[in-house]
């Protein structure tokens, strides 16, 4: 059985808020203790650029809507996708966070290379790299949740 678009953007299947309130708040309190001590503009970045390689409406529109109110330029929003092009435009913390979420994101292709782990550990300490894969892994799990629950992009559950 096929849905249409007008489906599949309102019907949602799942509210892990309400069906599943302890594994939502213990997904919060990992997605909090992921992100300590990191840079929050940094953790934006991680946050869009997984939810663009795995799909995902919900968690795009809020973390878009979320670096802009932070004040991340437009411009830097907008060339996520392209960030190994527009090279001046990312610090080298944010290449190397933005290049190890694409090889997490998408683990099951290759992996994680050893020289994309290494260049990140030349710009982060034992500490903060942790931090890095946790939020990466972090965004992975929610963008998950969003897409099988078919969370609608229009809303913000945090509200």
């Amino acid at each position: 059985m096929t849905t249409t678009a007008q489906e599949t953007a309102t019907t949602r299947r799942l509210s892990m808020l309400e069906q599943n309130p302890n594994v939502y708040k213990a997904l919060i309190a990992l997605q909090l203790a992921s992100s300590e001590g990191l840079e929050p503009e940094l953790i934006e970045l991680i946050k869009i650029r997984a939810s663009q390689l795995n799909g995902c409406a919900y968690c795009l529109r809020m973390h878009v809507a979320d670096a802009l109110a932070m004040g991340i330029d437009p411009m830097v929003i907008g060339l996520i996708p392209v960030w190994h092009e527009a090279f001046n435009h990312f610090d080298e913390r944010q290449r190397s966070a933005l290049e190890l979420t694409e090889y997490v994101t998408r683990i099951g292709e290759e992996g994680v290379p050893d020289d994309a782990f290494e260049r990140a550990r030349a710009v982060f300490d034992e500490v903060e790299l942790g931090q890095v894969v946790a939020s990466i892994v972090m965004i992975n799990a929610w963008n998950r949740v969003a897409i099988t629950s078919k969370y609608p992009y229009e809303t913000d559950e945090r509200k």
